[in-house]
């Protein structure tokens, strides 16, 4: 009932309709004006009150379909609206009031059927915009500044005689008079300030809009984070899912950034503001929304250029079918059925169902011409580390030494280095680490299994839930130490790991070349070594004396246990689990080729392209060399179009062969070539960076099927598109030819137009569906 109301309030000439067709069947040629002798005769018009009704409501929306005309002319649309003017004036014309009515109500409804369509497609887009933060809890405690200082001197009024800074008291509107900040305490009279206490908590509610870099904000439990800020609170657990679409919520520490959008759980966080509204992460997404909303493809202006032949064939049909049965009746029985709807309303709400369509699936575009290029991408290039392979180098094993006397197992091993690491900011450890907490559960279940006879069974800590950690020293640039359940383990460098304990490491050999480091301090293939001065000392076995020698991509950190090498942890960078998959149904989406640009060495890169399935790979590139490739590759594409095609695209605005190429990066590195690519396409976990600023499609969810999904969906989204208006438009040609043979009466003539748009735009809506 609701949605019904809402319907009659936004097109108000709907229920009037309906309600004239009572006065028009009851009082249709009642005349009551001629008991008085007065004539309201025209020629050979004579209507009665309930005509009257009719006429009048016919004036009215020839009226305002008119203004609505030149309106859409104003803003560059063509405004075909006059078929519809010229029928419904036609069927008074023959005095055919009931085909006036029925125009009239298929006008109206007409509008209501468009507007629920409009919103039935844009209901992704419009779930986005309703779960935009509006408000925030600005904390007001005494002592808690509302603002961020840039210099250290703004606080030196604040400072009393020891040292200290002032408190405002109770009543107190702010500190030393500025008015960059507010303290209120519970007791505050301040007009308009009602604190709240909660948990101890005093807050004020303002608009996001007024919040100000460096406050501090309450977000109550169920409540939308209002801004990008950084969190204080011990622990927090965020839904991201309208940001990224991640489904299961995240867990995240004191310190790490909370953005906008996404949604508290079930206890109360408190954060600092880092961004103030219109810069936070939500209100970029919103702006994305916004530009593809208003944007119009190319394919929806060729719909409108293409309304006005079909204009003029309507108009062709009718004046023949006059003209040869001799009789104005005809013209109308022809017109009432042509409606240019399937090219003016379809074809937009099948983009707009896509462009919500893409939004559900986590895929942000800025225009709809994305979305109808999208669908003839022929040639893509993929960054290789952050978008064909994962962030950050994986394990891929553990080796112990060739001459090792270690009880430890592999999980043994990776259990302690991952512990040790998780307290390391290396490039490395959040591998090392990740492994160590798998490494952890294996354990855990052999010991449920009823193992026991583990190397470190009678040590302290054995069979805890978690191991225990102590002295924990990390020296930068060799590598991490501490003490795990009462062993002494060395993380990093091969000389960092086998130093004696004054720290001096031992002569492994002249000769040797250092290995190079990366992560927690990782080695190559050829080792890393140093040589001691003290003389007489021992040679011991060097790292290739030890060890096998590393692949072209492999690094490696070195684990020792009690003051004995252990083992060597080697990792690499690891391609994505669906990588492979995923570039598999781009080429069976008939994506002619794949390419991979990197700034890696040439035998690193070739591995992983091996592994996902690409061929072409162009390595060792700065970022103006990826640049160069793709504008390459952009310019021969686009020089390669036949001179017919771009003849076709002057008239119609749309190239019919053009190839369209697609960059896919992650990284700040890749702002530069997602600009020069037909396409832009920007992986991100929902946070926002210069890639995905500069790219023209934007993934939220950070998940390579995406691209070969985004692709799916816009041709589809195409093909809907294409099957609504050929569809319509074949329904009203062939509903007018046979009005023309008068197989139609004008009355069923005026509901078989409405029945057509309606199938129409309904099969247009089918683009929201996932066929997938």
């Amino acid at each position: 009932m609701r949605r019904i109301i809402s319907i009659c309030k936004e097109v108000p000439l709907l229920p009037i309709a309906i309600i004239a067709a009572i006065p028009l069947a009851l009082l249709g040629s009642w005349r009551p004006w001629e008991a008085a002798g007065v004539s309201l005769t025209f020629g050979p018009f004579n209507p009665g009150v309930g005509q009257w009704i009719v006429i009048a409501l016919v004036v009215y929306t020839i009226v305002v379909t008119v203004i609505g005309m030149i309106d859409d002319l104003r803003h560059g649309h063509v405004g075909v609206d006059l078929l519809a003017v010229i029928a419904i004036a036609s069927t008074v014309a023959v005095q055919e009031y009931w085909a006036a009515w029925a125009v009239v109500l298929m006008i109206s409804s007409g509008e209501a059927i468009e507007e629920f369509a409009q919103s039935k497609a844009e209901s992704n887009l419009t779930a986005l915009v309703d779960a935009a933060p509006r408000t925030a809890h600005v904390v007001t405690l005494p002592g808690v500044r509302g603002h961020v200082h840039t210099t250290g001197g703004e606080h030196a009024a604040d400072v009393t005689e020891g040292g200290f800074r002032k408190v405002a008291g109770a009543g107190d509107s702010g500190v030393g008079g500025s008015a960059a900040y507010v303290s209120v305490s519970g007791e505050s009279d301040k007009p308009g300030t009602k604190p709240y206490d909660a948990a101890g908590e005093h807050f004020e509610t303002v608009p996001v809009d007024q919040v100000k870099l460096g406050d501090v904000i309450l977000v109550l439990p169920g409540e939308t984070v209002p801004v990008d800020g950084e969190l204080l609170s011990g622990v927090a657990t965020l839904d991201l899912s309208n940001i990224n679409g991640e489904p299961v919520p995240r867990e995240v520490y004191a310190g790490a950034r909370v953005l906008s959008g996404a949604v508290n759980g079930s206890t109360a966080l408190t954060m600092r503001a880092t961004q103030l509204a219109q810069d936070s992460q939500y209100q970029k997404i919103l702006e994305l929304v916004s530009s593809a909303q208003e944007s119009r493809p190319t394919v929806v202006k060729t719909a409108d250029v293409l309304a006005v032949p079909f204009t003029i064939l309507s108009l062709a049909i009718a004046g023949i079918a006059w003209a040869v049965a001799g009789t104005p009746l005809r013209f109308a029985q022809v017109l009432v059925l042509a409606t240019p709807c399937p090219l003016l309303i379809a074809a937009p709400v099948a983009y707009v169902a896509g462009t919500g369509r893409l939004a559900k699936a986590g895929i942000l575009i800025k225009a709809q011409d994305v979305l109808e290029n999208l669908g003839r991408v022929s040639h893509i290039f993929f960054d290789k580390t952050g978008t064909l392979t994962v962030k950050q180098p994986q394990v891929v094993r553990v080796e112990k030494p060739f001459e090792n006397s270690s009880p430890y197992d592999e999980n043994h091993i990776l259990m302690m280095a991952g512990v040790v690491e998780g307290y390391s900011v290396h490039i490395l450890s959040k591998g090392i680490a990740a492994a160590g907490q798998k490494a952890m559960q294996e354990l855990y279940a052999r010991y449920e299994n009823g193992q026991r006879l583990c190397a470190e069974r009678d040590l302290p800590g054995h069979g805890r839930d978690y191991p225990v950690v102590k002295n924990i020293e990390e020296q930068s640039g060799k590598g991490v130490s501490g003490e795990v359940n009462g062993h002494a383990v060395r993380v990093g460098r091969f000389a960092y790991v086998t130093a004696d304990e004054a720290g001096f490491t031992h002569v492994l050999g002249a000769g040797v070349a250092a290995g190079t480091a990366a992560g927690a301090v990782a080695d190559s293939a050829v080792g890393d070594s140093a040589t001691g001065t003290a003389a007489g000392a021992s040679k011991k076995p060097e790292v290739n004396s030890l060890f096998a020698p590393l692949e072209p991509d492999e690094m490696a950190a070195y684990v020792a246990i009690d003051g004995k090498l252990a083992a060597r942890i080697v990792l690499r960078d690891v391609p994505r689990e669906n990588a492979k998959a995923s570039l598999e149904k781009l080429h069976r989406l008939g994506v002619k080729k794949l390419s991979m640009l990197t700034g890696d060495k040439e035998a690193s890169a070739r591995i992983i392209a091996g592994e996902v399935g690409i061929d072409d790979v162009q390595s060792e590139l700065f970022p103006e060399g990826k640049v160069a490739a793709v504008k390459n590759a952009t310019e021969d594409a686009h020089q390669n179009q036949p001179a017919w095609d771009k003849v076709v695209q002057r008239v119609v605005g749309e190239s019919m062969t053009r190839q369209v190429t697609m960059m896919v990066g992650d990284g700040v590195n890749d702002a530069p070539v997602l600009a020069v690519a037909d396409i832009g396409m920007a992986m991100t976990d929902g946070t926002s960076t210069a890639a995905s600023e500069s790219a023209q499609v934007v993934i939220m969810n950070d998940d390579i099927a995406s691209v070969p999904r985004a692709i799916a969906i816009a041709r589809r989204t195409k093909k809907v598109m294409l099957q609504a208006v050929l569809v319509g438009l074949g329904l009203a040609i062939i509903g007018m030819v046979a009005a023309a043979f008068n197989l139609i009466p004008v009355v069923i003539g005026a509901f078989m137009q409405e029945a057509i748009d309606v199938v129409s735009i309904l099969w247009a809506l089918t683009a929201l569906l996932d066929r997938e």
